[in-house]
């Protein structure tokens, strides 16, 4: 793929360094997000969550890695609540539930494997 079609794509652009947490601003009483590498095995999406939003429980078929980049989470996995802060990340394992919450406003990157 060229950077003209990642960039149409809105994905980041290739071989440029990129300001990723700038790339998604924080909304009043919403959780916003922005797709930035979507491959038949990846996807890696930014989210910025305001305070007191979440992602209620769910699973996924595929495992999932939360990296906090700024502010603090609430994350829940399989019934197992782990406060979470800027520069930590959490794995969460296929088919099992979990579910996020703001604990402050706080954005994370979310690179889905899905091999």
């Amino acid at each position: 793929m060229s950077s003209q079609q990642a960039e149409s794509n809105r994905e980041i652009p290739v071989a440029k360094a990129v300001g990723v947490i700038d790339l998604v601003n924080y909304q009043e009483g919403a959780v916003v997000s922005r797709t930035l590498i979507n491959r038949t095995t990846t996807t890696v999406t930014l989210f910025a969550f305001d305070d007191g939003q979440g992602l209620s429980e769910h699973t996924s078929p595929f495992d999932a890695l939360a990296h906090l980049l700024e502010g603090e989470a609430e994350i829940v996995v399989s019934g197992k609540p782990l406060r979470t802060k800027a520069g930590e990340a959490v794995l969460m394992p296929a088919n099992q539930p979990h579910s996020l919450k703001a604990l402050s406003r706080f954005k994370m990157l979310l690179t889905m494997i899905r091999s």
